[in-house]
């Protein structure tokens, strides 16, 4: 899926930062697109975001988060996310009192934040939004441009992933009771 994340980005924002555990693998991606490594394996999305952040900070002011596993992300979802960042230090989606991180926009000098916020071992990304100047976009605000929010459809099953393919069109709804070919 990370060679379609990496696509569906590089048509709305340039450059793209693929930010992989110290030993993963990585699929074979553009020559444009760097990869970049956590320091530390098992701290979670926040240390990523920063290890994302400090590798970008000298080139722009923000950035758009992403997860690897939301093949249905669409390219207008990130342009609005990008759009409600406005004066802000970042702009995440919220499904009632759920915050969505890894499909937010965030100011690269929060580098530093994000930097304190791991070596302290606050490691869930909600720290960052209490402690940053956050907007928090209702995800029925996000509707007018994903209609469905598959932008915030992440895969964690293989169910997830047949019902992804369903949804992009590469294949066809199998009656209820029949098996999957």
């Amino acid at each position: 899926m990370l060679p379609r994340i990496v696509r569906i980005l590089r048509s709305v924002v340039s450059p793209v930062v693929v930010v992989a555990g110290p030993n993963q693998e990585v699929p074979s991606l553009p020559d444009d697109v760097r990869v970049v490594r956590d320091e530390q394996e098992h701290l979670g999305p926040l240390a990523g975001i920063e290890v994302g952040l400090r590798s970008l900070r000298e080139v722009v002011s923000a950035v758009y988060v992403s997860s690897c596993d939301v093949p249905l992300l669409r390219p207008e979802f990130i342009t609005e996310m990008i759009r409600r960042l406005g004066s802000h230090e970042l702009a995440v989606p919220r499904e009632g009192k759920f915050h969505h991180p890894l499909a937010a926009v965030y100011l690269t000098s929060l580098a530093e934040r994000v930097h304190q916020l791991v070596a302290d071992q606050r490691l869930r990304p909600l720290f960052l939004i209490q402690s940053s100047d956050a907007v928090e976009v209702p995800v029925e605000e996000l509707m007018t441009v994903d209609p469905e929010l598959h932008s915030l459809r992440n895969l964690n099953r293989p169910e997830d992933y047949e019902e992804a393919l369903r949804l992009a069109g590469l294949i066809e709804q199998r009656p209820s009771g029949e098996a999957a070919k």
